[in-house]
Order: C-alpha cells, then structure tokens, then sequence
C-alpha cells in the first residue's frame, strides 16, 4: 500500500495510491492515521488525479525526527571516517520539513546548501527496548528524505544540529510505503537538473532500518508518525573537489525505487 497526506483548504486528507491515480480515504494525515489505529486494510473509491503541489510532507508533523549520519559505507569512506560501531544521531524538527514538490528556498545566510538523498523509516505503533522482531513489527513503512545541509553552519562545531534542521528546507514524501512493497535492495538516486549525483541500493546501508528502531527506542519511546532518517549514499557536493552546493535555478529529484519521487525546485529567497 502507499499512503499520501495532500493538503487541501479545508486542511490535509489522506489518499491511498491506485496504478491510475489515488483514492480519498478522508480528512487527516498519514501521521494523525497511524496514531488513530494504523493503516486501513484497503482502499477502494472513486479514483482522482491529484495535483502534485498539493501534496505536503507525508508526516507532516512527526513527534520525533531522528536522524542517523554516516550510515552508507560509500559515504563514510568519502567523508573520510571509519566505519562506526555505533549510528551517529541528530535531530530535526517538524518547521524543517515541506513537502514533496514544494520549492526550496535557499537561506540567504549560507552559501553551502548541500543534498543528502535519504530514506526514511516511519514508526507504526509505540515501542520501548525494542529486540528485533519488536522493532521489524513496528515500522509502519517508509518514504523519501533529503537531508539538506547547510555545511557551513554545520561544521562551525562539532555538533551537526544547527546544519541539519534549518527551518523550511527538508522534503518528505510523497508517499508511505509498507514494508511489503520496498526492496531490501531498492535504488536510492539525487539528480541535479537531470545529472545523477547520486546513486547506490539501501543495501548498502550499515545500520539497517531494524538496527536502527531498536538501538533508538533503547534510548527513548518511538511514537506512531515518528519518522527515523536513515542516512545518505555517496556523491554529496561538500565531499566533491572542488565542493559543488545547491544554486538559484536548479532542480534537484530524489528518488527511491518503489517509494517514488520528490521534485524539488531551488531557488535563493528574493
């Protein structure tokens, strides 16, 4: 099954993806769906086109957003680190989030606005210590993240926070997927104005999604509509020579296969 939140102006309805189109499954969110109970067993209806500008962040206000760094073996050895025995955690906030085809507006106070493709976990009922077969239970599906990054603002310290979630920049959608419906090595892509800038499988994932919701409920309670970044491939732009970074014009399309793709225009704010 794959799931959207589209905003409309009486606020967000959920639809469920049809091969020609998507079903109205009523007023909510994906997240506020989840909460409420989980995923209806299935969707029939009347089928719609939809616009893809009304579609909004598939959670569009997660409880949690947290975010693994360093979790591709491609990009770990581009960046110049050793492999990690442990995930590298941060966080993001909800105000960093639009929506699948929104524009991103370049912040007038960087100059180093970096892509990061990602794919994103989203937690599907309460969980705490979860063992794995706990954990596998409790991802509800996944959707598509880009981790856009500020690396000036990033690495003014050693903490990442004040890079990662500035407000307005991170894409999320456009659908959830059940675990069902992604493969284990699924192919995960960043395009600039059509140039592949990044490509690999989730296979080549360290941590994997169920590692990571049982190391991170260790710490603390992962809610329904809690949304886990899982990391970025090979081919970022701060680890290119010379560096390459987001400019006014451009489009950048990420995309992991099964889930679908966000279109995202850049453009630096007037």
């Amino acid at each position: 099954m794959k799931l959207a939140t589209v905003s409309t102006e009486h606020g967000f309805r959920v639809v469920a993806a049809k091969a020609n189109g998507y079903v109205d499954l009523g007023p909510g969110d994906v997240g506020s769906l989840l909460a409420s109970g989980g995923l209806p067993p299935a969707a029939d209806g009347e089928v719609l086109e939809i616009d893809p500008a009304r579609f909004a962040p598939v959670i569009p206000n997660p409880g949690k957003i947290i975010c693994v760094g360093l979790n591709y073996r491609t990009h770990i050895i581009e960046m110049g680190r050793a492999l990690p025995t442990r995930p590298t955690l941060f966080a993001k906030y909800p105000e960093a989030l639009i929506g699948p085809h929104e524009t991103l507006v370049l912040p007038p106070e960087s100059e180093s606005v970096d892509w990061e493709a990602e794919l994103a976990v989203v937690i599907g009922h309460r969980v705490r210590r979860a063992d794995g077969a706990t954990a596998e239970n409790a991802i509800a599906g996944y959707t598509v993240m880009n981790d856009v990054t500020l690396r000036d603002w990033q690495f003014r310290t050693q903490e990442w926070l004040q890079g990662k979630t500035w407000e307005a920049t991170t894409p999320l959608g456009p659908h959830l997927v059940t675990p069902d419906e992604l493969s284990s090595d699924a192919v995960i892509s960043c395009a600039i104005d059509g140039e592949i800038v990044q490509k690999s499988t989730i296979a080549d994932l360290l941590f994997s999604p169920v590692d990571l919701v049982s190391y991170i409920s260790t710490i603390l309670t992962l809610n329904p509509g809690d949304v886990i970044a899982t990391g970025t491939t090979s081919g970022v732009g701060h680890a290119r020579t010379p560096p390459r970074y987001l400019r006014h014009g451009q489009t950048m399309v990420t995309r992991v296969e099964g889930i679908g793709e966000m279109v995202t225009p850049v453009r630096r704010a007037s």
